[in-house]
């Protein structure tokens, strides 16, 4: 069997995406994994599948990392998939809005960037010390669609993303699915450097849309940040995060604008 495919990449995270709203593939781990890899198939950090949407939305966006599994969301990934999804609709939207495990998202176009809303965040966590590799590093968590442990440090070239994000990733405190991990270097008050290991990629991607998200949210709880914080990823793109808060100082929303590029449409043989 045929596949037609686009490959997109959002702020340097790149995909392989299809139109399946006939449900004609029925990809499983395995052949997703084998997409995404990157000497024997087209190369991805993941894949995204359009289908019907089951309620009110345009579409139903699914998601699944590079070694086959499926996530609740991915941001970079869903910036690529309104852009995707824009071109399947008889007339380009302005805005157009698509179910995820994570929950329904709008997105709004804006020539090749997308400003998704991304929600109110979830199960923030206060920041914990854990022991790692016979050191102490501070630990915040929140959930921006997906898991993510966010450790700021004062220079992110020095710090050993690999190895240390793999430890975090697979740290019993995130058991049983994990987490993604990162690691953040303040610029300026609103203005951060990031990289990121993402759990299902299992390394260092060059941007993590969740991630940058979950990052500069925990920045502005922690030093007072206002709205919005700029967050430049290991790609070189610059992504703006702007939010708003509740009267008990909880965030209410959460807007995440950046880069949603189309780099070229192939076929692949299943």
């Amino acid at each position: 069997m045929e596949l037609r495919f686009t490959k997109m990449n959002g702020a340097g995270n790149d995909f392989v995406v299809i139109d399946n709203r006939s449900r004609q593939f029925s990809l499983d781990g395995k052949t997703i994994a084998r997409l995404c890899d990157r000497h024997r198939g087209v190369g991805a950090d993941g894949l995204l599948a359009v289908e019907p949407a089951e309620g009110q939305a345009d579409f139903r966006m699914r998601y699944y990392n590079a070694d086959g599994g499926e996530a609740e969301m991915c941001g970079n990934g869903a910036r690529c998939f309104a852009r995707y999804s824009a071109r399947l609709m008889p007339e380009k939207p302005a805005s157009l809005s698509f179910e995820t495990q994570a929950g329904v998202i709008t997105a709004k176009l804006e020539g090749d960037l997308v400003s998704l809303d991304m929600g109110r965040p979830t199960d923030h966590r206060a920041p914990q010390v854990f022991d790692l590799g016979g050191a102490s590093h501070e630990i915040h968590f929140l959930n921006t669609g997906v898991p993510h442990a966010v450790v700021f440090v004062s220079d992110v070239e020095k710090v050993d993303v690999q190895n240390l994000g793999r430890t975090i990733r697979r740290h019993e405190a995130f058991a049983p699915k994990g987490t993604n991990a990162n690691f953040a270097q303040a610029l300026e008050k609103n203005h951060l450097v990031l990289r990121t290991y993402e759990r299902g990629v299992e390394g260092e991607t060059l941007a993590c849309g969740t991630g940058v998200c979950a990052t500069a949210l925990l920045h502005a709880l922690a030093t007072g940040a206002a709205s919005p914080v700029h967050v430049t990823v290991r790609g070189g793109d610059t992504m703006r995060v702007d939010f708003t808060k509740d009267a008990d100082g909880s965030f209410a929303s959460a807007k995440l604008t950046g880069p949603a590029d189309f780099v070229f449409d192939g076929v692949i043989s299943l």
